[in-house]
């Protein structure tokens, strides 16, 4: 079992910046994807960002070149730092992480990924 903990979110204002952290702990597999989830009332989990074991990483055309994926392996500790923050990014945003690697063109769909945190508001203000 893999516990995962987000922290990070809060209200800023359009424009402005936030770094969301993502605790794991518990069973540490080999090989595996971790990705930042976000999701509105109403409307599906949005896959953000991804990064594997191995460092590649992939992104949603909404936040390239504005969010940036990363782990810190050695405290076990994800981190999306958003940058250029507008209202479209307002969102409960989830920590995600996968039992084995998919297909890289599947890193940014929900159906990969096992095990799941509960979530850290972002909420940004025009």
């Amino acid at each position: 079992q893999v516990q995962l903990v987000e922290s990070g979110g809060g209200s800023v204002q359009a424009g402005g910046s936030l770094r969301l952290s993502c605790a794991a702990s518990g069973y540490t597999y080999s090989h595996y994807v971790m990705a930042w989830f976000r999701q509105t009332p109403g409307k599906p989990r949005e896959g953000v960002a991804a990064i594997d074991t191995e460092g590649v990483t992939k992104y949603a055309d909404s936040v390239k070149g504005r969010f940036t994926i990363s782990q810190d392996n050695a405290q076990n500790t994800l981190f999306l730092q958003m940058n250029g923050l507008h209202s479209d990014d307002t969102a409960m945003y989830y920590c995600a992480q996968s039992i084995g690697m998919p297909n890289p063109l599947w890193y940014l769909s929900s159906n990969e990924y096992t095990y799941w945190g509960q979530g850290t508001r972002v909420t940004v203000s025009s």
